[in-house]
């Protein structure tokens, strides 16, 4: 089977769900301290440490990252439109907060961020349309 553009943008969600997710539910502090890695601190920039929301994130993260691989696995009409539904409605928040708090972050990790939170919106509203429209076309057969 050849890979589609459906496949690329799962691979890219869950992707990104299982750098985030492991990391911040099994090392809150190191993901609070550190993220997104590479020597940039986006999250610790942003409040006092809580170990409890960090690692409610990291669930969050393995629950879309779990989505992702089923979705892969069947990308029918009801898989596309659970993960691009859960990752819009939960991306378009994160980016609006993160919209609003650029200014606690250095000039390249903002930019970072926006790129970053913005692209899995892109990518997430991707995989909603083509459920949307699977679902369509399966209606009318």
């Amino acid at each position: 089977m050849r890979p589609t553009t459906l496949h690329v943008t799962t691979g890219l969600l869950t992707a990104s769900a299982l750098y985030v997710g492991p990391w911040a539910a099994l090392a809150p502090r190191s993901f609070y301290d550190s993220f997104p890695g590479f020597h940039r601190v986006w999250v610790g920039v942003d409040g006092p440490f809580n170990e409890h929301l960090v690692r409610d994130v990291g669930g969050l993260y393995l629950a879309l990252a779990v989505a992702g691989v089923i979705a892969l696995c069947r990308l029918d009409a009801t898989a596309l439109l659970v993960l691009g539904g859960a990752w819009t409605v939960f991306d378009l928040t994160h980016l609006v907060y993160h919209l609003h708090h650029l200014a606690e972050l250095a000039a390249l990790d903002a930019v970072g961020n926006v790129v970053a939170l913005g692209g899995t919106l892109v990518l997430a509203l991707h995989l909603l349309v083509h459920g949307l429209q699977r679902s369509v076309v399966s209606a009318g057969e």
